[in-house]
């Protein structure tokens, strides 16, 4: 039985309520009316939806697959308290019925009203949606429908993993692109094929995954023909149901057992020490604009969801059309429901939150000092534990990384990191002091004493640009296979192509394409803050210099597991940034000062002590504190030297006789990475052209 219905009345009660009154020949009586959605009990089934401007809401009950309702229940005017109506219909079996709404009201676009009694409406509440259910398939042309959901999966005494931020290794991945052409899975492009890769991801050493969008959406909206090829919304950035899992993720049809699969790679991955984080989009629907279709929200209370014009238009901060109108109580209060209802159904751990400045505009689109929304996420008791992760800007150009608000709260991807690091590592020196300032955590965009020590979400790709392999093979974006003659996507990549433009054999050109993604990768470990990789980055993954993939289902955006075997070294290389990372508590902030008396951070150049100024060509930064698990100091130098001649660097004097061992140094061919690290007999090392080096006080390897 529900536990919602149980927090009402008990097994018994439930099971001695007689009915009511009789509509469309069933037995009917007045509902829950504090449980939105189709809760089972029973006998039957309990439906609740709301709305502030309709006159009359009707439930349609529809045979799975066919077109038209069987049966039509008008709520009566007694089984509506204020705007919700709320009736539990009994005799219903779950496995054979979809079902949806249809409201009644006024029809003043001006207004923000487009009440339609013709239009069949989506439950906004709804855990499950029918009609999608074959990727790239629409089953039905008569709109979606829900199911009601079974929510009997026994959790048992599992925990949950509660890993701190500042320990976090995130790698973003695409459902269905991280396995469709991996030969290993059973089930490629499905969460069955995740939980099959989790061998993979263990090894790798990440403990956490960010999965792109898993609620319901429209794959086939904008759905186009580009030189003979179909193009789709991949991504996913277009929800049609906030509490439906995409059913076309799993790897077989889940009648009124909607999302079993994805509770079961969740349970796996945290039996293996990770956690799930989600990509939910709360900004925008795949409403769209005035010429969108009315799917769910629109009909129910089109002026309430949506931010609109005094003329009755969408604003559109999103960039796709509509924007949600986050901070009403409505609309405020549902997303809450939804998240809550994500971690205590489903079990996930955190939500990186799709241009989240949008959370944080009023009614009239300007930005709020104290948005309600995002202080109720950041102090709600079920969403303590959750990691709450802001792209803080958005699409009308509010740009808010250092300045979202955060409540002693949010985490931020870091989009300063990812601009001032690209430009540095190529060649920027003009970008030494923003560059170490954002390995050193980003202390400048984040005080400590507000924000604490893990507010930056550190990354170099992610899904919304060039993967790591086409940063450094592409100077500009090869979009043209988007259909949009190259003029979408980002132009300010910050990437440079070594000297060849795209693939090549030229050994040269590749082993420098192979040093600049090792120092990518060496310093985005080494750096302070939350770091977050996107999948495939660790076998050079290319997307063919395509850097707005959204619409790419196929070798274009999944992952080609064959470069694999093809750059061994990298993957390798990358195991060992990642573990080196978890050695050192020093990087991570998870210190106290050192016992030695060396700054937690300081900044350094080619001389020590002294932060890189016009002229300087090296950049380095010294991590110091005293770890109370090894009882001992923990010091950590990443030294960066993007200029392209070998420069002669000055270590920094250790105390007590402490001696400086090389442990990385991508400019070492072969030996990059030091299992035992190599003793630095003098006070000075030559840094490789285009080269990191971090050297550590330590003898041996942790």
């Amino acid at each position: 039985m529900a536990a919602d219905a149980q927090n009402v009345l008990g097994e018994d009660e439930i099971r001695h309520m007689i009915p009511l009154d009789r509509i469309s020949g069933y037995e009917v009586r007045p509902g829950f009316y504090s449980y939105e959605g189709a809760t089972p009990i029973p006998g039957g089934v309990n439906f609740t939806v709301h709305s502030h401007g309709a006159v009359s809401c009707e439930l349609l009950l529809y045979h799975r697959k066919e077109p038209k309702p069987y049966a039509v229940l008008p709520f009566p005017e007694n089984y509506r308290i204020g705007d919700v109506y709320s009736m539990i219909v009994f005799g219903l079996n779950v496995e054979e019925f979809e079902y949806a709404y249809r409201v009644d009201g006024p029809y003043d676009p001006a207004k923000g009203l487009l009440f339609d009694k013709s239009h069949v409406l989506l439950d906004p509440y709804a855990k499950a949606v029918t009609g999608q259910s074959t990727w790239g398939k629409k089953i039905s042309a008569e709109g979606y429908r829900a199911r009601v959901v079974r929510s009997n999966f026994d959790w048992g005494t599992q925990g949950q993993p509660r890993i701190p931020m500042e320990d976090l290794i995130i790698y973003e991945m695409h459902v269905r692109g991280f396995t469709k052409l991996a030969k290993d899975v059973s089930a490629p492009g499905t969460f069955l094929g995740i939980r099959e890769k989790i061998p993979y991801l263990k090894e790798l050493g990440i403990n956490a995954i960010e999965l792109m969008p898993v609620f319901e959406f429209d794959e086939l909206a904008g759905r186009r023909i580009v030189d003979g090829k179909e193009v789709l919304n991949y991504w996913g950035y277009n929800t049609v149901s906030f509490f439906a899992p995409n059913t076309s993720y799993a790897s077989a049809v889940e009648y009124n057992q909607e999302g079993l699969e994805f509770k079961q790679l969740v349970r796996a991955l945290h039996e293996n020490g990770m956690e799930v984080i989600l990509d939910v989009v709360f900004n925008h629907t795949a409403e769209g604009n005035e010429d969108g279709p009315v799917i769910s929200f629109k009909g129910f209370d089109n002026n309430i969801y949506y931010l609109l014009t005094p003329e009755g238009y969408y604003y559109n901060f999103s960039g796709c059309g509509n924007t949600m109108n986050c901070n009403h109580p409505v609309v405020q209060r549902m997303i809450t429901d939804c998240l809550r209802y994500w971690v205590t159904t489903y079990r996930v751990d955190g939500f990186r939150f799709d241009l989240a400045s949008i959370l944080g505009r009023n009614e009239d689109g300007s930005p709020m000092e104290k948005p309600p929304l995002l202080q109720a996420l950041a102090c709600d008791p079920i969403l303590a534990d959750t990691k709450l992760i802001a792209e803080a800007w958005d699409a009308g150009g509010l740009y808010q990384v250092g300045a979202f608000p955060a409540f002693h709260r949010w985490s931020e991807w870091n989009g300063r990191y990812r601009d001032d690091l690209r430009e540095y590592l190529k060649g920027g020196l003009w970008c030494a002091g923003a560059a170490l300032e954002r390995i050193a955590g980003s202390g400048d965009l984040y005080d400590p004493a507000i924000r604490g020590k893990h507010a930056s979400v550190n990354f170099l790709t992610c899904h919304d640009g060039f993967t790591l392999y086409d940063l450094y093979s592409y100077n500009q974006k090869h979009n043209e296979a988007n259909g949009w003659e190259n003029t979408d996507g980002a132009n300010d990549n910050r990437s440079w192509n070594c000297g060849w433009e795209g693939d090549t054999k030229d050994p040269a050109v590749m082993k420098l394409r192979m040093r600049l993604i090792r120092n990518a990768c060496a310093v985005l470990f080494a750096s302070r803050g939350t770091p977050m990789f996107l999948a495939g980055d660790e076998f050079c993954n290319t997307q063919f210099g395509n850097n707005n993939a959204y619409c790419q289902d196929n070798e274009i955006s999944w992952l080609d597991w064959g470069r694999l075997e093809l750059f061994p070294e990298i993957h390798r290389f990358f195991r060992q940034m990642i573990r080196f990372r978890k050695a050192h508590p020093a990087i991570r902030g998870s210190v106290s000062p050192a016992v030695c008396g060396l700054p937690e951070i300081s900044f350094h150049s080619e001389t020590p002590w002294m932060a890189p100024s016009e002229g300087s060509k090296v950049g380095a930064v010294l991590f110091a504190g005293y770890d109370p698990k090894r009882k001992k100091d923990d010091i950590v130098y990443v030294v960066v030297n993007p200029y392209w001649e070998a420069v002669e660097v000055w270590l920094p004097r250790l105390p007590d006789g402490r001696k400086w061992y090389m442990k990385v140094n991508t400019s070492a061919e072969g030996k990059e990475f030091r299992d035992s690290p190599v003793l630095i007999r003098n006070d000075r090392v030559l840094a490789g052209a285009r080269s990191v080096m971090i050297l550590t006080d330590e003898r041996k390897e942790r």
